[in-house]
């Protein structure tokens, strides 16, 4: 860990409280400030990545190599008010690109070691052969499985920012499948129009009046979903590839 680096963490909250403004700055077009905030946080990437992997990872690694990368595409994808700091969207970032690269070594690594040699008398490499893949298989299925975990973990924090949780969520969604996939379509439109979607990331809030020039439904339904509709949206604009699985058909 740099002497920068701890400086900075102990010394000095507003460099921690003022990333977010440094990300922005970075964003007009300030390339050295970008440099010295990669170089500055090496220790954090290298702590998310090694924890992915559940090893130590240094800078030589293939690993922390793909952790800077995404650091950066975090730097360039950031925005303002989307309901969480710069750090906990970069350890977001960071975790995603780390376990896409790892799923790619395992699917590279079924093609080199899966290739099943001659058998002998009893069979034993048919045998191998069938451990490999399904260790294989295993390893791939952990994998999923944690990024799941962790998506949820997000999850649940931003929906905190909207005083929500599983336990209202659960009561508060559509009884009648239709009344649901009404909701979802709500959310999906709410989405994929950038003005709606920075207003409610911004002003915590439905932007009730201009749904209502995209959709057929009454106020009434949009207010009696509200809770439905934004906690959908989040999962949209999280992108919580693991999550979509349940919302979309």
């Amino acid at each position: 860990m740099s002497t920068a680096f701890v400086s900075r963490i102990k010394n000095s909250t507003s460099a921690i409280n003022n990333i977010e403004d440094k990300v922005m700055n970075i964003q007009r077009g300030n390339d050295f400030l970008r440099n010295e905030l990669i170089e500055a946080y090496q220790p954090f990437i290298k702590k998310v990545t090694s924890k992915v992997c559940s090893q130590y990872i240094d800078r030589t690694m293939d690993e922390f190599s793909v952790g800077l990368y995404a650091f950066n595409e975090a730097i360039d994808q950031y925005q303002e008010g989307q309901g969480s700091r710069f750090l906990s969207f970069a350890d977001m970032v960071i975790r995603r690109r780390v376990i896409d690269y790892i799923r790619k070594e395992v699917r590279q690594n079924r093609l080199i070691y899966l290739q099943p040699d001659e058998e002998d008398e009893e069979g034993r490499v048919e045998d191998s052969y069938a451990e490999q893949k399904a260790a294989m298989d295993h390893y791939e299925e952990s994998i999923q499985a944690e990024n799941r975990v962790y998506e949820i973990e997000e999850y649940q924090k931003l929906l905190k920012d909207f005083n929500l949780n599983f336990k209202v969520l659960s009561k508060h969604c559509p009884k009648h499948v239709d009344a649901r996939e009404n909701a979802k379509e709500i959310a999906r439109l709410l989405v994929e129009n950038r003005e709606m979607a920075e207003f409610l990331l911004e002003k915590k809030q439905l932007p009730i009046k201009d749904l209502l020039s995209m959709v057929s439904c009454s106020r009434k339904t949009i207010e009696r979903n509200r809770k439905y509709i934004i906690a959908v949206s989040l999962i949209y604009l999280g992108d919580f590839k693991a999550l979509k699985s349940y919302i979309q058909p």
